[in-house]
């Protein structure tokens, strides 16, 4: 197959059929071989997402599509945040080399009937994923999708909106995980990487119930968390709770690996700290900040690391960014994907912003999560 970039648009022109017609226009003229659509959408253009992509597939010939709707997207270096935008990818892959779905809702019935995925009578090797965080059993549904993948690797996002958290999957879908699956015929590259960046030592859970922290090695969970933040941020838990986040270990990761977790509550009277995830004793947790400057040298060393990965320029790239990052994090509108177009020589690229990010097998918060094809 011809190696060139994926055509990719964007477009924030005001009514939906205008972009539509803008994105195409930008596409054209549309490559034969294009045979799957990315397709992302601001949560203003939610209840137009069947005539966008019944007019995305009219105009340029492509009939598989997947993609999600978002508070905000990307394409290319830009950013679209609360207004109206769209931002479309056309990607050429081998025949009989991928796989939409859509979408799984029940994550025991998904394991029963499906098991190991096949795409065209090979195994599934990896899928990109777009999921509905509405369902109670999201995470499960995660994991027994990657547990069904041949290489047990996911990239992805949950849809966000404050009207329909609506998904593509061929069509406008809801309620569980939907997207894209891969075989081995597709070569792809995936990196995560964080928001946040350590302010103290791993500590050991020595006692917990359910998402309280009692104890961490062996003291006061409070009298640890005021130790590591300072004595400043200690005076006021609430200021604290919107920037200091409480982090579990992946055991067996690297340093760089851990789910993020918001504080939510704690108990001066009994020393007690409440996060947003069941803890295990005996876990590994770390407290961590929001860090701009963190976040952004974090991120150039996910863009190294890929560099030094790849042998040939990406074809074209899609990015899963946490709502929490983006122009709140990094200062500027569209800083975060211009740091990759820098690094990366401007490829083509699409995404969204996501009410939470996957990973591998896992559930992430203010991550991104970039995947480049080959």
């Amino acid at each position: 197959m011809d190696r060139q970039p994926f055509r990719f648009a964007h477009s924030a022109i005001g009514l939906w059929g205008e972009a539509v017609r803008d994105c195409v226009r930008q596409l054209s003229p549309v490559p034969e071989s294009a045979n799957l659509g990315f397709v992302y959408v601001t949560d203003l253009y939610a209840n137009r997402v069947p005539e966008i992509l019944a007019e995305l597939r009219e105009q340029t010939g492509v009939e598989q599509w997947t993609g999600s709707v978002g508070l905000g997207i990307c394409g290319g270096n830009c950013e679209y945040l609360d207004e109206s935008a769209i931002a479309v990818m056309l990607g050429e892959f081998p025949e009989e080399s991928f796989q939409v779905f859509a979408p799984l809702a029940d994550a025991e019935l998904a394991a029963q009937h499906f098991g190991d995925f096949a795409v065209h009578d090979r195994p599934a090797y990896f899928a990109l994923m777009h999921a509905d965080g509405r369902n109670p059993d999201i995470a499960r549904l995660i994991e027994t999708t990657a547990a069904g993948l041949s290489s047990g690797f996911i990239a992805g996002g949950l849809s966000s909106s404050r009207f329909q958290a609506l998904q593509v999957a061929n069509g406008a879908v809801q309620g569980g995980v939907s997207g894209v699956m891969f075989n081995d015929k597709v070569n792809v590259l995936t990196r995560l990487t964080q928001g946040v960046t350590p302010i103290g030592p791993r500590h050991r859970v020595s006692s917990s119930q359910d998402n309280i922290l009692i104890n961490l090695d062996g003291r006061s969970a409070l009298e640890v968390l005021y130790e590591d933040i300072g004595e400043i941020l200690s005076r006021d838990l609430q200021r604290a709770a919107g920037y200091i986040f409480a982090a579990l270990s992946i055991p067996g990761s690297d340093s760089r690996d851990y789910l993020v977790r918001n504080l939510i509550g704690a108990d001066t009277t009994e020393g007690l700290v409440a996060i947003n995830e069941i803890v295990p004793e005996q876990a590994e947790i770390l407290f961590c900040r929001r860090d701009a400057q963190a976040a952004e040298q974090d991120m150039l060393n996910m863009l190294r690391d890929l560099q030094e990965n790849l042998s040939v320029r990406p074809r074209g790239a899609v990015y899963y960014s946490c709502l929490g990052r983006g122009e709140s994090l990094f200062g500027t509108k569209s800083a975060e994907v211009s740091l990759i177009q820098k690094m990366l020589d401007d490829i083509p690229l699409v995404g969204f912003f996501a009410n939470g990010e996957i990973s591998h097998d896992r559930l992430y918060s203010y991550t991104g999560v970039l995947t480049v094809f080959i």
